[in-house]
């Protein structure tokens, strides 16, 4: 196995950075990976990120750049852009962005400017930090106005939505989430755009993946500007893109990443990105996308079946946020307890959550990496069966969850 011997190599010239990734690469394996935004890369995708793409500047653009020596790279960069364009139905791609923080960055300085009203969804509610939360760069250079939940449904009120936006009349509305398990109605933030008159971007980082499988709606031909992570659903490196389908918006939009936010692309990133696209073309992850989708569903009504309670009653897509409460305990003691028989989650707010961010009432639970390692719904019942023994005698059923994971695990091995 290459990846095996990479890490060996590693460790003969570092044994202690070595020894570290050695010890994550036995956690991966032997752990149940349940973090929504976390998923499994293919070996191909692995390898990309580790060539001699690494050594090369590249700053500017394809055909455009301010080094000498880029005629390789670009090649790279432009498979990678042609590629997004392909799979999510678009004119133009933008594939430097670093991470979905820097897209959403850039973005924001195509479309507004320092101190413009942009709408973004609350992180109270299932957004992202880099929708306008106050301790984000979005939240202390623009001006930020929330919309959330219904108290009763909690899914987006979109009536809410149009009513705040008539009030403060928003240069951008941002549609998307980070932890909202149901399908986002892109028609809807369209109409409330063009009622204001203000930019739809819409930010996919968690659902690329199900767009490009045709698992969840596409964000065009609604959007102005979409952003995206590649890892998550998407399963890819991690690293962002932004996709658009004006042209003027494209210039904007380059000029943004860069020089607006970045310096030199990581184009041994964009290779792997190019690598993921590729993957993404395939018939076989339609596929894997449907898939992920089925297992999400058969986990939200059999946790259900246990007793948690799970915002907005179910899921639509890849992720649940499950409210922990009816077992008497914080979301941040279930995820250690479930670190413990080595399932991993992540504690998570929930819509009016009593709990500090750092205690919180719930946890997040996803299935893009369990799906990738080849858990079926047969799996996710036994999973939801572990946590819910977890939830209520956690003492008396460690020590068998812990073999059962193992098992379980041992069957369905990272790479082969």
């Amino acid at each position: 196995m290459l990846i095996q011997e990479t890490m060996d190599q590693i460790s003969r010239v570092d044994p202690e950075v070595g020894a570290s990734i050695q010890e994550e690469f036995a956690r991966q394996n032997r752990n149940i990976e349940l973090i929504a935004s976390e998923n499994v890369v293919s070996e191909a995708v692995m390898l990309a990120m580790g060539t001699c793409l690494t050594n090369k500047y590249a700053e500017g653009y394809p055909g455009k750049r301010y080094y000498g020596g880029c005629y390789a790279v670009d090649v790279t960069e432009e498979i990678a852009r042609q590629r997004a364009c392909k799979l999510f139905g678009c004119n133009f791609a933008n594939v430097q962005p670093h991470s979905g923080a820097n897209a959403n960055l850039a973005a924001f300085f195509a479309l507004a400017q320092p101190g413009d009203t942009i709408m973004g969804m609350s992180l109270a509610h299932g957004g992202h930090l880099s929708h306008g939360s106050p301790v984000n760069i979005s939240g202390k250079y623009f001006h930020i106005v929330s919309y959330g939940v219904k108290d009763d449904t909690e899914t987006i009120d979109y009536d809410a939505l149009l009513e705040t936006a008539k009030t403060c009349r928003p240069k951008l509305i941002v549609a998307g989430a980070s932890a909202y398990p149901r399908t986002l109605d892109f028609a809807k933030f369209r109409a409330v755009a063009d009622e204001v008159g203000a930019y739809l971007m819409v930010d996919m980082a968690h659902i690329a993946g199900l767009v490009a499988a045709g698992a969840h709606p596409s964000p065009f031909p609604y959007a102005d500007v979409v952003t995206t992570t590649t890892h998550k659903t998407l399963r890819g490196p991690r690293g962002g893109m932004i996709l658009c389908n004006d042209e003027a918006m494209y210039k904007k939009i380059n000029s943004a990443v860069f020089p607006g936010t970045q310096g030199g692309p990581l184009e041994h990133i964009i290779a792997a990105k190019a690598v993921c696209l590729g993957e993404a073309l395939r018939p076989e992850f339609k596929a894997y996308g449907e898939q992920v989708v089925k297992n999400a569903h058969v986990l939200a009504q059999e946790l259900i079946r246990q007793g948690f309670r799970l915002v907005s009653g179910g899921t639509d897509n890849h992720l649940c946020l499950v409210d922990t409460r009816n077992f008497h305990i914080t979301g941040k003691e279930l995820e250690h307890r479930l670190d413990e028989v080595h399932i991993t989650v992540n504690k998570n707010a929930i819509p009016n959550d009593p709990e500090k961010p750092f205690v919180t009432s719930g946890i997040r639970v996803g299935t893009p990496a369990v799906t990738s390692r080849g858990f079926r719904e047969e799996e996710m019942v036994q999973i939801a069966q572990w946590m819910g023994d977890v939830a209520r005698d956690f003492e008396g059923c460690r020590e068998r969850v812990t073999e059962e994971v193992h098992q379980l695990t041992g069957r369905f091995p990272l790479y082969t």
